[in-house]
């Protein structure tokens, strides 16, 4: 059996996967961190449930390939997908990588510089390991390429569009098509004949507007920084935020802009934590801060969807996905408790459930809006990509 090896490359990590592109299931999947230190170490998950951790101290991405190989034993790589951040404006679907390709992704440094330089460093490595196989590299950004001028553009000087393509591009692509896909086949209805809202909601937070299977709007912008409220990110701020912070404490730009990446979002308002999961705990034993943080991810969410709604005809669903969208019943609670003036009404029994019945539903059978929740797989999306171009 031919498998597709999937990476996913950040600045000090490497996440894989092995699977099959028809089945889905993981052979084996893995993640390794604090890569060129002297703590890094490779966890991997075997399909059979096997858990194996190794240290590979002052391990470089090269190395953790050479790891991966070791572990796959006799498993036949037909291709290596590659998630890639930012594709700007020259990228507007999944391709097979070259030269041509490689230079592409670098020139879109200056868009993603946290994220591009490491998707490349993935691919530069895969590609020495693997030299045999097609590489294929899957855009986050490609999906959104179906936007209009006035869902993309900016209200600055066009110069800046014309000259340095400043635009709204958009991120979480591979997984808003996914679960629309997956929505769609839960409904018994063709993608093509819905109007979506999709919410991915993890450490990093989007939605989108969907429109017959195309993305119509979304709120991620030139960077994954702008929109919805996140883990440690900002989401929307006044611009003139950066020029008054610099006046009272005397940071320069690079300094806010670390503020509002590294150091806002839940856990700037909570002060505690970037993860849902500790602020409902700490909502659950009286924390006012986190409580706080909660209503105001939520509200800004609930106010993100309204919004969207003003690109589409109708809502038939509203699909929350992610790692906070697909487990977290009070953030849904709170989310659908918001948007009352569509008629929501959550059931929360099939809340509770995290739409693991009536097809992902989790809103009651009178709701003015259906709710579901459909679990995402971008793993499985890069390897559907990659297994086009065998």
């Amino acid at each position: 059996m031919s498998f597709i090896l999937v990476i996913n490359c950040g600045s000090s990590s490497l996440k894989f996967s092995i699977l099959d592109p028809e089945k889905g299931a993981p052979q084996i999947q893995g993640l390794a961190e604090r890569l060129n230190t002297p703590q890094a170490t490779l966890k991997s998950k075997f399909l059979e449930g096997v858990n194996y951790e190794v240290e590979l101290p002052n391990a470089k991405h090269i190395d953790v390939l050479d790891e991966i190989l070791r572990e796959m034993g006799d498993i036949k790589i037909v291709g290596v997908g590659h998630r890639v951040v930012h594709g700007g404006e020259a990228f507007k679907e999944s391709v097979k990588v070259d030269g041509d390709v490689v230079r592409g992704i670098d020139e879109c440094i200056e868009l993603a510089p946290l994220h591009n330089p490491a998707n490349l460093t993935g691919i530069r490595a895969a590609m020495q390991r693997f030299p045999d196989v097609p590489h294929v590299a899957v855009f986050d950004t490609a999906f959104h390429q179906t936007m209009p001028p006035r869902a993309y553009l900016y209200a600055i000087p066009y110069r800046f569009y014309e000259g340095l393509r400043v635009r709204r591009y958009g991120f979480h692509g591979t997984s808003h098509g996914f679960v629309a896909g997956q929505a769609a086949k839960a409904l018994g209805k063709p993608l093509e004949e819905l109007h979506l809202i999709t919410a991915h909601l993890g450490n990093g937070c989007s939605a989108c507007a969907i429109k017959e299977g195309h993305s119509v709007d979304t709120t991620m912008g030139l960077t994954p920084l702008e929109g919805l409220v996140m883990g440690t990110r900002s989401g929307d701020v006044d611009p003139n935020l950066h020029d008054y912070l610099s006046r009272r404490i005397d940071y320069d730009l690079a300094g806010i802009t670390n503020i509002l990446n590294r150091e806002s979002g839940l856990l700037g308002i909570s002060g505690l934590s970037n993860d849902m999961r500790t602020l409902v705990q700490a909502i659950d034993d009286g924390n006012a801060r986190a409580d706080l943080a909660v209503d105001v991810f939520c509200y800004r969410l609930a106010k993100a969807i309204l919004g969207l709604g003003a690109s589409l005809d109708r809502i038939d669903a509203l699909i929350f996905t992610g790692g906070i969208g697909e487990n977290s019943a009070p953030v849904r609670t709170r989310t659908i408790g918001n948007l009352g003036v569509l008629g929501a009404k959550i059931d929360p029994q099939l809340n509770e459930q995290n739409g693991a019945s009536a097809a992902g539903r989790i809103t009651t059978d009178d709701s003015g809006l259906l709710a579901l929740v459909v679990a995402t797989n971008e793993e499985l999306v890069i390897a559907r990509e990659t297994s086009r171009f065998l």
